[in-house]
């Protein structure tokens, strides 16, 4: 393949970081690089005077070209208009990598390229050239469902195409390739990266899939109709007759349930300090809140707890065969930073239901999960024995979670690094506990160079909640794959809930345990054992 040459693309930077490219002038001309069926439009932001759209706090972004494109223009079998949109962000400091940034929900839209989930501050500002898609649909509904290239597009074809395209518009504008490709992305994003190492191994060096959407399109969803289900079974009504979703547990109720986590397990892990760091040795039974007489406010009511037991347990059909996992016991599950009330309650004070799972999975399910795709399919009447198999289409070309070979990517010497909030409400930490079991039944010892499981306490879905969340899981994965360091904990930072408080993670099955001198809020004083 023929690239073209500029004049002014790039000048040799000695940087304290290694070697730097910057290009030289303004980066409007590159918008002629665009090959026949794209469109390129550039833009040149100067340094710290801007912040990523939406937000009125943080870092200023540093200097470089913005370049918003669209390709594969057509008109759907449903009659809409379809393109696969994507940004990519070049730093006029460019530090030689290229990261591709995952989406995640339904996508539909693109996300600024700037890299948030590379903590602290963002990945173009330490100098990476970043990528985004709407994975080839526009519109963060569900409705692309119903053209099936726009379904195939949104699984993986749209992401190897941005994915080529993004790495030779850097090969164009620096006038040399990216030295190393690496992915995050988290939820959806999480799945993504899966994929790539799956589908596309050739494309990244190291993917960080954090809390990964694996089984989402014949799993998760499952999970999220049978805690829909169960918790509107024991809702009370309005005076309209309409159970209230959200008030099936109220804000006092949660509370009960984590400080009854947190004072069975906390201290397992050395330290009384609200986290539950060390979730194996947690044997929490959520029968002992029962309320011995009338249910008064530090107890739950018998159909509480019994929804709770259902719904940790994991769904089922009437042949107690599983659906999907189980669910750790971690007290951000009731913690009110967390989004566990978000995902699985809402806060809707009527019988219209707000939640997570009714506004959002409800609509995957029922636009892309399902094939055909049915609108007349409620979360709330899902059928656990028949509707699985409506799924079975579409989880074989979406759901990341069967391979555990990873032959290609074992072969090029790829590094997978996952990431899992304990309190994750959407996706569990016992599934992603599987995969990783699952690799290392495959692997063996070789496992250990290949992937690293990192879970975090009290983290809910990506991030938030009663934890350490704060992590630099980008700078350990470079250090992996250009030093040969692999991540045996990775140092994470309390934020709203814990500010100041910092821990290891450590990589799984080992936890953070106090070392029983020193400051605990600090994590020189914790060890993995």
């Amino acid at each position: 393949m023929r690239y073209l040459k500029f004049p002014w693309a790039v000048l040799a930077l000695c940087a304290a970081s290694g070697q730097a490219w910057s290009q030289t002038t303004d980066c409007a001309a590159f918008a002629a690089v665009a090959k026949p069926g794209m469109r390129l439009t550039t833009e040149l932001i100067a340094g710290d005077t801007v912040r990523p759209p939406g937000l009125q706090t943080g870092p200023m972004l540093v200097a470089h070209c913005k370049v918003s494109g669209r390709m594969d223009e057509r008109v759907g079998q449903d009659g809409k208009p379809y393109h696969i949109g994507f940004e990519l962000r070049l730093p006029t400091a460019w530090n030689g990598r290229f990261l591709y940034q995952g989406g995640g929900g339904n996508d539909g839209v693109v996300r600024p390229a700037v890299g948030p989930q590379a903590a602290p501050g963002y990945a173009l500002n330490r100098g990476f050239a970043v990528a985004t898609t709407d994975a080839g649909h526009q519109g963060p509904t569900a409705d692309f469902g119903f053209d099936p290239i726009a379904r195939t597009d949104n699984a993986y074809n749209a992401h190897d195409k941005v994915a080529v395209t993004a790495k030779d518009l850097i090969r164009q504008f620096y006038s040399k390739p990216a030295d190393r490709s690496y992915f995050v992305g988290c939820s959806g994003g999480g799945r993504q990266g899966m994929m790539f190492t799956q589908r596309f191994p050739q494309h990244f060096d190291g993917v960080i899939a954090m809390a990964p959407a694996m089984r989402v399109s014949k799993g998760a969803t499952i999970a999220a109709a049978w805690d829909t289900q169960a918790l509107q079974a024991i809702a009370p009504a309005a005076a309209d007759g309409q159970k209230v979703l959200s008030q099936a547990l109220s804000d006092g109720d949660l509370e009960v349930l984590s400080k009854g986590i947190l004072q069975a397990c906390d201290g397992l892990d050395g330290l009384v300090d609200g986290l539950v760091s060390n979730p194996a040795a947690c044997k929490f039974d959520v029968s002992a809140l029962q309320c011995k007489a009338a249910k008064d406010t530090t107890c739950l009511a018998p159909a509480q707890v019994s929804a709770l037991k259902k719904m940790t347990q994991g769904p089922k059909n009437s042949a107690g065969q599983p659906l999907y996992f189980s669910w750790p016991w971690d007290p951000g599950m009731g913690h009110p930073q967390n989004d566990w009330r978000a995902w699985k309650l809402g806060n809707s004070p009527t019988g219209k239901a707000n939640s997570r799972h009714v506004f959002l999975m409800e609509d995957a399910l029922q636009g892309y999960f399902v094939t055909p795709p049915d609108r007349s399919l409620s979360i709330y009447k899902f059928d656990f024995d028949r509707d699985p198999q409506r799924m079975d289409a579409h989880s074989w070309i979406f759901n990341t979670a069967d391979d555990v070979q990873l032959a290609g990517y074992r072969a090029r010497g790829g590094k997978l690094l996952f990431i899992h909030g304990m309190a994750d409400p959407i996706f569990s930490a016992d599934e992603m506990v599987d995969y990783y079991q699952r690799l290392q039944a495959q692997h063996g010892a070789a496992t250990a160079d290949l992937a690293k499981l990192f879970l975090v306490p009290g983290m809910g879905h990506c991030q938030g909640g009663a934890a350490t969340d704060s992590i630099d899981g980008l700078g350990a994965l470079v250090n992996w794959v250009e030093k040969g360091q692999a991540p045996l904990q990775i140092e994470a930072k309390g934020t709203a809930v814990f500010p100041g408080r910092s821990r290891p993670l450590c990589a799984y099955p080992q936890y953070a345990h106090y070392k029983g001198a020193g400051d605990p809020q600090d994590a020189a004083n914790f060890a993995c054992r």
